[in-house]
């Protein structure tokens, strides 16, 4: 692996399930890359690949000239941003992975305006097979100034960009949109499954009816076959599931939509959660039972 010194340095904030393939590719491509993550061995092995691993964050993004964060929430990120103290230079580009929602945006749009960053908010569409080769999906809001400086980061780590508006925040906007449908998709494999193994069908003939035609979806089949194989490794766990769902919620509340489904995949998620599957992938909301009436 070389390191062109051309490129500049990034720094990745968080090597979770995204993070760390994000961090690998980056390095593999050529750029300079120190990463940090709050549990540290998890961080580790990105040495192998040339990424820099740092203990602290301040350390991690000292030198560097666009520093993405990909941790669980806004909440997360604004620790970070507090944590990384004066190392973190005005100027510096934050690119913004996480799905926060929409106050969560804000409020990082807020923090980064006054430490004088440039924000890109880019949540990604993907789990970690296509985090792991290259294919995610980046949903990218920022000034068109930034364009072309993230982009060649972009096609690295993405198979392409969406590019939703000039406002950061409208991407994270996006992203809620998308994971309305990615919940729905879900829910009804799982619901699908369920029932026809209560009507005592093989769940495989349910698999055998929408091949193939317009109901079929790549998406959906990955969730059905991890179903019936009984394979519930988390991709994206049904805990992430639960933040997403509820920051769809907020904004529906706030801006005064109706989402019934939602509502009620949200449920689904917590009795999945409930009944011991929080850190298990989102298909376990398979395992969702009605909540005891008290």
């Amino acid at each position: 692996m070389t390191i062109d010194n051309d490129k500049p340095t990034v720094a990745v904030l968080g090597t979770g399930i995204i993070g760390a393939p994000i961090a690998r590719n980056l390095s593999r491509a050529g750029y300079p890359v120190a990463a940090w993550n709050r549990t540290a061995d998890k961080a580790k092995p990105l040495t192998d690949d040339g990424v820099r691993v740092e203990t602290d964050v301040a350390a991690a993004v000292a030198g560097a000239t666009i520093v993405f964060t990909v941790v669980k929430d806004a909440a997360a990120v604004l620790e970070i941003l507090a944590a990384a103290g004066e190392s973190l230079a005005a100027g510096t580009i934050l690119v913004q992975i996480s799905t926060v929602g929409v106050a969560g945006i804000g409020a990082i749009a807020a923090a980064a305006a006054t430490r004088s960053l440039e924000l890109v908010d880019a949540p990604v569409q993907g789990t970690k097979g296509p985090a792991e080769n290259g294919q995610l999906v980046v949903l990218a809001s920022a000034a068109p100034a930034l364009r072309d400086r993230v982009t060649p980061l972009f096609d690295v780590i993405g198979k392409a960009t969406v590019w939703v508006s000039q406002t950061p925040g409208e991407a994270s906007k996006l992203k809620l949109v998308v994971n309305t449908l990615i919940g729905a998709i879900t829910h009804g494999v799982a619901e699908s499954v369920r029932l026809a193994r209560a009507l005592d069908l093989d769940p495989r003939v349910f698999q055998d009816a929408v091949a193939g035609g317009p109901l079929e979806s790549a998406f959906g089949t990955i969730k059905t076959e991890a179903i019936l194989a009984g394979n519930f490794a988390p991709n994206f766990s049904v805990d992430n599931a639960v933040k997403d769902s509820r920051l769809i919620a907020e904004a529906a509340e706030a801006t005064g939509v109706w989402l019934p489904q939602a509502e009620a995949g949200l449920r689904r998620y917590l009795a999945a959660a409930a009944a011991g599957h929080a850190e298990a992938d989102m298909a376990a909301t398979y395992f969702a039972d009605r909540p005891t009436e008290v």
